[in-house]
C-alpha cells in the first residue's frame, strides 16, 4: 500500500515538472542570462536610440503586466467562492479554512513588517524610483481611501484598475453564485467565468514565454542608472526584508503553529516534502495542487473530505509569501516617494496586503502582477517593480513554496481538528 501511494505522488510530480521538458527548461534559462546580458551591455551603451528603446520595452511590459492583473484576480476568486458547498460538513470545514488562511496570512504580513521596521531599507535615487510629490498620494484621508474601495459602478474599478475594489466585486459575485441554485443557470455562469479565467492563464504563459525581453528592458534601465554611481544598499536590505520574512514564515511560524495545534511539524513536513519541492520548481501553487493533494492524502492520511475542500480553496485564498512581498515592496516604494510610514500605514498595509493576497491567483508572477496593479491604482510609482523583476523569478520560488506550505499546514490542522465531526 505504501509503495502505490508513494508511485502515486511520485506520477502526479513527474506529471507536472514532465509538462515542461528538459530542452525547454535549458533555453528558458537560457534566455534569461542572455537577456540580463544584453540588458548590461545595452545599458552601459552610449547610443541614446537603445537607451530609448530599452525605455520603450520596459515601460510596454509594466503595462502589460497591469493589463493581466485586475481581471485574473477577479476571476480568481470569483471562481474559488462560486465553489462552496452549502451543506453542513462543508460549512464546518470553510469556517476552520479562513480562519486559518487568514491567520497565517496575516502574521505572514505582521513578520515582514517587524522586519522591514527592524532593517529599514534606504531609499534609491528619485531617478530610479519615479518620485512624485508625495502629496498627491496622501492628499486623502483614510476614510477617503476607505470610500474609494465601495465602488459606484461596476466597470469603474475594472477601468481605473481599483484592484481593492475589484476584490470587492468579485467577493460579493463569488459569494452570490454559490448560493444560487444549482440549475443549468448557474452553471452556464460558472462555466462561462471558468473559461475566462483560462482564456487570462494562457495570456500570462505567452508573456511569460517573451518575458526575458522585458528583463533585458529593466536590466538595461538599471544599469543606466548605475553608471552614475548609485547605490544599491536600500535595495539589498529590501531583498533581504522580503526572502528573511518568507523564511521565517516558513521554518518558524509555520512549525510553531501546527506544533501548538497538536501537530508534528517534522512529520507533515516530511509527508508534503514532494509538493513543496514541485511548488519551488513550478512556481505555480495551482499547477502543484495534484501532488500537494496526494502528498496529504497518501503520506499523512488527510481525509479525503478535507483535502479536496480545503487546498482548492487554499490554492487560490492562502498566500503567505505574496503577503509579504505586498506588504514589504508597497511599503519601500511609497517610502521612496517622499512618504513618510507611520504606524497607521503600517497597520493599514497589514490588512491591505492580507486581502489582495486572498486576490492572487496561483500563476506564476501573479503577486507581481498583482502588485503593480495595487500600487498603479493608488498613484504609486513602480518604476522600481522593474529593477525588482530581473531577481523576482528567485523571490517567486520561494513565495510559492511558503504558499504551499502554509497550504498544507492549513489542511493538515483543519484535517485534525475535524477528525471526528465529518
Amino acid at each position: 500500500m505504501n509503495i502505490l501511494r508513494r508511485n502515486r505522488i511520485e506520477d502526479s510530480a513527474r506529471n507536472i515538472i514532465g509538462k515542461i521538458p528538459g530542452k525547454r527548461r535549458a533555453a528558458t534559462a537560457i534566455f534569461y542570462v542572455g537577456a540580463v546580458i544584453l540588458g548590461i551591455a545595452s545599458g552601459f551603451s552610449e547610443s541614446v536610440f537603445l537607451h530609448d528603446l530599452m525605455d520603450f520595452i520596459a515601460t510596454v511590459f509594466t503595462r502589460l503586466f497591469s493589463f493581466i492583473a485586475v481581471p485574473i484576480i477577479a476571476l480568481a476568486l470569483i471562481t474559488t467562492l462560486a465553489k462552496l458547498g452549502k451543506g453542513s460538513e462543508s460549512g464546518k470545514i470553510f469556517v476552520h479554512t479562513i480562519f486559518y488562511t487568514l491567520l497565517t496570512t496575516i502574521i505572514s504580513a505582521l513578520v515582514a513588517a517587524s522586519l522591514f521596521l527592524t532593517l529599514k531599507p534606504e531609499n534609491v535615487p528619485s531617478e530610479m524610483s519615479g518620485a512624485v510629490d508625495p502629496n498627491k498620494i496622501v492628499n486623502a484621508s483614510y476614510f477617503d481611501h476607505i470610500l474609494n474601495i465601495i465602488p459606484n459602478n461596476l466597470l469603474q474599478p475594472f477601468v481605473s484598475g481599483n484592484v481593492l475594489s475589484v476584490l470587492l466585486i468579485a467577493a460579493a459575485f463569488g459569494i452570490a453564485i454559490a448560493v444560487m441554485p444549482k440549475d443549468a443557470k448557474r452553471d452556464a455562469v460558472v462555466n462561462f467565468i471558468e473559461g475566462l479565467q483560462n482564456i487570462l492563464f494562457i495570456l500570462i504563459r505567452w508573456l511569460i514565454v517573451i518575458l526575458p525581453i522585458g528583463i533585458m528592458g529593466f536590466t538595461a534601465k538599471l544599469i543606466a542608472e548605475l553608471e552614475g554611481g548609485i547605490m544599491l544598499g536600500g535595495l539589498a536590505t529590501y531583498f533581504a526584508v522580503v526572502v528573511g520574512s518568507n523564511l521565517i514564515q516558513m521554518f518558524i511560524i509555520l512549525p510553531l503553529i501546527l506544533f501548538i495545534r497538536g501537530l508534528n511539524p517534522l512529520k507533515v513536513a516530511r509527508g508534503m516534502l514532494p509538493a513543496i519541492a514541485v511548488a519551488i520548481f513550478s512556481k505555480s501553487s495551482a499547477g502543484t495542487l495534484p501532488v500537494t493533494m496526494a502528498s496529504a492524502e497518501d503520506n499523512l492520511g488527510v481525509n479525503p473530505k478535507v483535502s479536496r475542500f480545503v487546498l482548492p480553496i487554499c490554492t487560490t485564498i492562502n498566500m503567505n509569501g505574496c503577503a509579504a512581498f505586498i506588504l514589504v515592496t508597497s511599503l519601500y516604494l511609497i517610502q521612496n516617494t517622499g512618504v513618510e510610514i507611520t504606524p497607521i500605514t503600517i497597520i493599514s498595509w497589514i490588512f491591505i496586503a492580507t486581502i489582495a493576497a486572498i486576490g492572487n491567483a496561483g500563476v506564476p508572477m501573479g503577486c507581481y502582477f498583482l502588485t503593480i496593479s495595487l500600487l498603479s491604482s493608488m498613484n504609486v510609482p513602480v518604476l522600481l517593480m522593474g529593477v525588482i523583476l530581473p531577481v523576482y523569478a528567485i523571490i517567486d520560488m520561494l513565495e510559492t513554496g511558503v504558499n504551499v506550505w502554509s497550504d498544507a499546514s492549513v489542511c493538515n490542522i483543519v484535517n485534525k481538528e475535524l477528525k471526528d465531526k465529518i
